[in-house]
């Protein structure tokens, strides 16, 4: 994301996982880590996707250090697509690699990335304060149920995932969704509007 990010490779269940780390600025101490979970390996998601990156530019501008990671096949990191399972996997062990212990910690994905997230929530063994799902693939992937607090951002004219289909996910959760008129799902020409989203979300007076 910038010459300061520090790449890294960690040990994963299907091999080793590349990783990315960005740490906010000044040398304060951050105020956890917030893991970026990528969109679909298949289609060209990585973890140098523009979506991706910009919650990574929000979480270090919030004061968190940002963590995102290739899959399994991508880049760097060894291994095949597992249809969603391995990846799962390979999100908590970039945590077990990564994370201190009492660390707080964020979770966020985009789109696949999204899915992931989900599934990951329930097996991390020090809960995450918070989720943040951009796109969430709710149509392609079976996305589980989240916590009431999570933030879940998505474009009205979305022509990989339907905002329907989304809403039909969230709606059993009486889940709020943030909708952003007229954007589709890489949020082409909006991506400053959805890092000024998600930083308002945690804390509006870094606006």
């Amino acid at each position: 994301m910038n010459a300061q990010t520090d790449k890294r490779l960690v040990p994963g269940p299907a091999g080793q996982i590349e990783v990315a780390i960005d740490l906010p600025a000044g040398g304060a101490a951050p105020a956890g880590l917030a893991l970026i979970c990528h969109p679909n390996p298949t289609q060209g998601g990585t973890m140098d996707n523009k979506v991706v990156q910009t919650l990574a530019r929000a979480f270090v501008q919030l004061g968190w250090r940002a963590v995102r990671f290739n899959f399994r096949g991508i880049g760097r990191s060894e291994g095949g697509w597992d249809e969603g399972r391995g990846e799962v996997d390979d999100a908590l062990a970039v945590l077990d690699a990564v994370r201190a212990p009492g660390e707080a910690l964020l979770l966020s994905g985009f789109s696949f990335g999204g899915y992931v997230a989900s599934r990951a929530a329930p097996r991390v063994r020090e809960p995450a304060r918070r989720l943040v799902l951009v796109g969430p693939a709710t149509s392609r992937f079976d996305t589980a149920p989240v916590p009431a607090d999570t933030v879940v951002i998505h474009g009205e004219v979305d022509d990989v995932v339907p905002l329907a289909a989304v809403l039909d996910w969230a709606r059993p959760q009486s889940l709020p969704v943030t909708v952003v008129p007229g954007v589709g799902h890489f949020f082409h020409g909006q991506l400053p509007l959805l890092k000024s989203l998600v930083v308002r979300a945690f804390d509006p007076s870094k606006l």
